[in-house]
């Protein structure tokens, strides 16, 4: 990938609600991107709970095209609330049947990961759990800036947009991160 290339990043989000903070994070991220990213979003809620007789019979189409989506991304933005101090079911069964072999997609993805909640520690918990996963995926995790954003109903308006100038801050510099990661990824290595 060379410095002028644009960056394809897929974003998922960890909620179903529609106007759910976290699908926010999201919505303000494609409008933050740096120039030369582009964000789309996947919505994860056709994707039928795991289970192996299913998938020994086929992948589902939404899976399918999960696989696909996340196979031809340069990078992936994860959005994550907290539930009870850890992933929500929905997303974590994204993320195992995206990872169902043959060939799952994460391997070598740069990954970063936002989150906001209610609560007063943001997303921490929950990001923590999402990073062992993608560890075990052989995904690269984006380290800092990390993004969790707490007291999500003040830094949120009616319609679920972010208008906290700080946490937009905060996201802003965590994509350009992103941007200068998914191109040292995918810089050749030089030999020895």
């Amino acid at each position: 990938m060379s410095a002028m290339t644009t960056i394809k990043v897929l974003g998922l989000a960890g909620s179903l609600r529609r106007m759910s903070y976290n699908r926010g994070l999201l919505r303000a991220a494609q409008t933050l991107a740096p120039e030369g990213m582009v964000i789309d979003v996947f919505e994860v809620g056709a994707i039928p709970l795991y289970n192996e007789d299913v998938h020994q019979a086929g992948l589902p189409a939404p899976v399918d095209e999960l696989r696909s989506r996340i196979r031809h991304a340069d990078a992936l933005l994860v959005a994550t609330p907290e539930y009870n101090y850890s992933i929500p079911g929905v997303l974590k069964n994204a993320i195992d049947w995206a990872s169902r072999p043959p060939q799952q997609p994460f391997a070598d993805k740069p990954v970063a990961i936002v989150g906001a909640s209610a609560g007063l520690f943001g997303t921490t918990r929950a990001q923590h759990h999402l990073r062992q996963c993608f560890v075990f995926l052989d995904a690269h995790v984006l380290a800092r800036p990390e993004v969790m954003i707490p007291s999500a109903k003040e830094k949120f308006d009616l319609q679920g947009d972010l208008v906290d100038e700080a946490s937009r801050r905060f996201l802003a510099e965590q994509l350009v991160a992103l941007a200068a990661w998914t191109r040292r990824l995918a810089a050749p290595t030089e030999s020895a």
